[in-house]
C-alpha cells in the first residue's frame, strides 16, 4: 500500500473518528468510490489505534483515574471515582465485544461494508442524532453516569457495528437522549472508545500474528502514527466547539452524504 494512500486513510480516520459522522463508514467508502483495493479491517483498526492514543492523551486525567480504579476493581473494591469509571467502561464495552465477535465469525462484518448500508445508516442515524440532540434535556454530567446508563450506552454503541452509523455518533445520541449535556455526553462517548478500540486491536492483532503478515503490520503502524496526529487536532477542536455549537452541522453533513450515497448506489 502506498504511503500516500496510508496518509489519506489516516487523515480521514483522524478527522472523522471523534465527529459523529462515522469514521468506519468513510474508511469503507474510500476504496468503493476510488476503485482502489479495500484496505481491509486490519488497517481500519490500525488507524483506530492511532486515534486511541489521541483520546488517551487528551483525557489523560480520566484515563489515569480509570486505570488505577481498574486495579482496585481486581481486589473487589469500588470505593473511588476511578474504580466506578473503570467498572462503567467495562460494562459499556461488553455488548459491542460480544456482538462484534459474532459478526466476525459469521462474516457479516465484511458483508455490511457496502455503499447502500453506509448510505442508509448515515441518513437514518443522522436524523436520530438530531432528534435526540434537540429533544434531550441537558441536566446530567459525567459524574451522574451510573450502571443502568452504562448498560444502555453499551447497547447503543453496539449498533455502531453497522458501517456508517458512527460509534461516537450513536453513543452521543444515546447520551443526549438520556439527558447528558453535549460536552459530557461526548466525553463519555470518547472514553467508551478506549476499551472498544483496545478489544478490536487485540482481536485483529492476533490474526496478523498468526498469518505473520509483517508487511501489513508495518503499514498499520505508519497509518496509526498519522491518525494519531490528525485525531488529536480534531478532538481538541470538537470539544471546544461543543461549548457553543450543537450537533446540527454534523447532522446536515450526514443527511446530505447519505442521500448522495443512496442516489449513487441505486442509480
Amino acid at each position: 500500500m502506498s504511503l500516500f494512500y496510508l496518509l489519506l486513510l489516516a487523515v480521514i480516520q483522524g478527522i472523522t473518528e471523534f465527529l459523529p459522522v462515522s469514521s468506519s463508514g468513510h474508511l469503507a467508502l474510500l476504496p468503493a468510490l476510488t476503485g482502489a483495493q479495500d484496505q481491509g479491517q486490519f488497517i481500519d483498526v490500525a488507524v483506530h489505534i492511532g486515534t486511541l492514543g489521541a483520546v488517551v492523551l487528551y483525557f489523560w486525567a480520566d484515563v489515569k483515574s480509570a486505570f488505577f480504579g481498574a486495579l482496585r476493581l481486581i481486589t473487589g473494591k469500588i470505593d473511588t471515582d476511578g474504580a466506578k469509571l473503570a467498572l462503567l467502561l467495562i460494562v459499556a464495552t461488553i455488548p459491542v465485544v460480544i456482538i462484534g465477535f459474532i459478526l466476525k465469525l459469521t462474516g457479516l462484518s465484511d458483508a455490511m461494508r457496502s455503499i447502500k448500508v453506509i448510505g442508509w445508516a448515515m441518513l437514518i442515524f443522522g436524523i436520530v442524532l438530531y432528534w435526540a440532540d434537540q429533544k434531550g434535556a441537558q441536566t446530567k454530567v459525567q459524574s451522574d453516569w451510573n450502571l443502568p446508563d452504562a448498560i444502555k450506552l453499551g447497547l447503543w454503541q453496539a449498533v455502531a457495528l453497522i458501517p456508517g452509523t458512527s460509534r461516537s455518533g450513536i453513543t452521543i445520541t444515546g447520551a443526549r437522549q438520556m439527558g447528558y449535556t453535549r460536552e459530557d455526553g461526548a466525553k463519555i462517548a470518547m472514553l467508551m472508545s478506549i476499551p472498544t478500540i483496545i478489544a478490536s486491536g487485540v482481536l485483529l492483532g492476533l490474526d496478523v500474528a498468526k498469518s505473520a503478515d509483517w508487511a501489513m503490520a508495518k503499514d498499520g503502524a505508519i497509518a496509526a502514527v498519522f491518525a494519531f496526529a490528525a485525531a488529536l487536532l480534531a478532538l481538541s477542536l470538537m470539544m471546544k466547539l461543543l461549548k457553543s455549537v450543537s450537533f446540527t452541522p454534523y447532522v446536515i453533513y450526514r443527511v446530505v452524504l447519505g442521500i448522495a450515497l443512496l442516489a449513487y448506489a441505486y442509480a
